[in-house]
């Protein structure tokens, strides 16, 4: 089975491309969720790294969230909180990277994909990429991705994704609840506007940026410890019957 691969690349202008990719809709077993947020914490501190454009391949799914195959193998609570540690390792190396990340969303977002799009400094999205936080209807919650999520669009609108689980938020709403900054019609107009404004920021004084990320991420010095926290919640309910039955459910589709 192919485990996914993420791959970088940085111009003479100092912009750094992450990107990752599964074949599985780009949904993130714990192994490739590792190696994502180990690139993003070692592209961040790269000398010649200025900014960094965070993407997935293909065109449908910007990411799909949890892997259900990995879902289903977990055995006892150390082994769910070592998975649900995953999505957390990714949001947190987001969030003390030095460098502005642009988030570059093309298709939809569901569950930790979510947390992933909000976990980026500035993020475009096309008109496809809509929004889901469906943890709630296999029985577990968006524990994890909840903190980023709720940074970037309120807790009134967290928690209309979170209890409406089975249903899709267009990419308008996410862009006027504040999770993307813009939205575009199509990938190729997405491609020129995070090249855009990649480029700009590239301009600017370095220092400034690496402040001015310090800044936008006040406040949330103690994700190190709530992000564990919340991994643990996740999985202990993974464990459960309902989870069980629920995710079998969505695999036999």
């Amino acid at each position: 089975m192919t485990t996914g691969t993420v791959t970088t690349q940085t111009t003479s202008e100092g912009i750094a491309t992450i990107s990752f990719f599964h074949p599985s809709h780009n949904s993130l077993p714990g192994a490739l969720l590792t190696q994502l947020a180990e690139t993003i914490t070692q592209v961040g501190q790269a000398t010649d790294t200025k900014v960094i454009i965070l993407k997935s391949e293909g065109e449908k799914t910007f990411c799909a969230g949890a892997s259900f195959d990995e879902l289903i193998a977990i055995e006892d609570e150390a082994q769910g909180l070592a998975f649900f540690s995953g999505f957390a390792k990714v949001i947190n190396a987001c969030r003390t990277s030095p460098k502005i990340i642009i988030g570059r969303v093309q298709g939809k977002a569901i569950g930790g994909g979510v947390g992933v799009a909000a976990a980026t400094d500035y993020c475009f999205a096309t008109a496809q990429a809509s929004v889901k936080l469906s943890e709630l209807v296999v029985g577990i919650g968006p524990f994890v991705v909840g903190p980023a999520v709720e940074r970037k669009i309120g807790t009134a609108a967290f928690a209309q994704l979170a209890l409406d689980a089975a249903e899709f938020r267009s990419a308008d709403w996410a862009r006027q609840k504040g999770l993307y900054a813009e939205v575009v019609e199509s990938i190729e107009a997405l491609d020129a506007a995070v090249l855009a404004f990649a480029r700009k920021l590239a301009a600017y004084n370095p220092e400034a940026l690496t402040d001015l990320k310090r800044v936008i991420w006040q406040g949330t010095e103690h994700w190190d410890k709530l992000l564990t926290e919340r991994a643990g919640i996740s999985g202990r309910l993974v464990l459960s019957d309902f989870t069980r039955q629920a995710i079998q459910q969505f695999k036999s589709r």
